[in-house]
């Protein structure tokens, strides 16, 4: 995106979408974005609302190794909360604030490319159904629709070599498109404000850690829900995106400080 106003890929956090006064003060704060100028990318999880639609249906929730096995029944309750809840509620608001955004997933114009996620553990494998991990990424249509001034709205979902649908953890799929997009900032808004050394003391936030430190701090600070987070940052810093955080998606006025290179209300990531 060089040449370009400035360029920012969002992830907005399957938990932290669950409040509707946070959902709509980060909706008005993208929108405040794009009128200053910025060109926006949003990807979004959508955890707990593919668990209530799975629960409504009777279908069991199965975790290994963080990620949810996906058989076609679990997926097709994925495809819709993800496809038709979450991301079709996210592109409502914002088009109802004048913004021209669009819906999209990974399967759209081949935009995402995954290959099926086998979990290793203990010199075991475990065959997770149709979850898939990035394997390479189109951004034709997501450039053509930035210079159109459309704002994409990506769910994590893919397409196989094998012609199968594939889910995708909703944090590597956004560090892919954001290194292969070159943006100026990749941010994860989640809910709580960044790392911690203490995960159970808001205290204890780490403003600012390089990846080798953040490598070291495996299993301690980062375990859980944090581990993908970081991961997708790694993706995108080495795919050479100038600069990536970890931000309150509570308090949303941090994106633009981000972008601005101002300390933040997370944690941010240095090569």
């Amino acid at each position: 995106m060089a040449g370009h106003p400035k360029a920012m890929l969002i992830k907005y956090g399957g938990h932290a979408l669950a409040d509707p006064s946070s959902l709509q003060t980060v909706v008005d704060e993208l929108c405040r974005l794009r009128q200053a100028g910025v060109r926006l990318v949003l990807v979004h999880g959508g955890g707990p609302a593919i668990g209530r639609l799975l629960e409504a249906a009777g279908v069991e929730s199965v975790f290994v190794g963080g990620h949810r096995k996906s058989d076609l029944e679990t997926l097709r309750h994925v495809a819709m909360a993800l496809r038709g809840e979450v991301n079709l509620d996210l592109v409502r608001r914002l088009n109802a604030q004048g913004e021209r955004a669009v819906g999209l997933s990974g399967v759209d114009a081949g935009l995402v490319f995954a290959t099926r996620r086998v979990h290793r553990e203990n010199g075991r494998e475990e065959d997770l159904g149709q979850v898939g991990d990035v394997a390479r990424v189109d951004i034709h249509l997501i450039e053509l629709l930035l210079e159109a001034g459309y704002l994409p709205v990506l769910a994590p979902l893919a397409l196989g070599d094998d012609g199968l649908l594939y889910n995708v953890n909703a944090d590597l799929f956004a560090g892919h498109l954001a290194a292969a997009l070159g943006v100026d900032l990749y941010a994860v808004l989640t809910d709580v404000e960044g790392l911690r050394s203490d995960p159970g003391d808001a205290a204890t936030r780490i403003p600012r850690l390089t990846l080798a430190e953040s490598e070291r701090l495996q299993g301690t600070a980062v375990r859980g829900g944090m581990i993908p987070k970081l991961e997708s940052c790694r993706v995108a810093l080495a795919g050479g995106v100038a600069r990536a955080c970890i931000l309150d998606g509570t308090h949303p006025e941090g994106l633009g400080a981000a972008l601005a290179g101002e300390d933040v209300r997370g944690t941010e990531l240095v090569p």
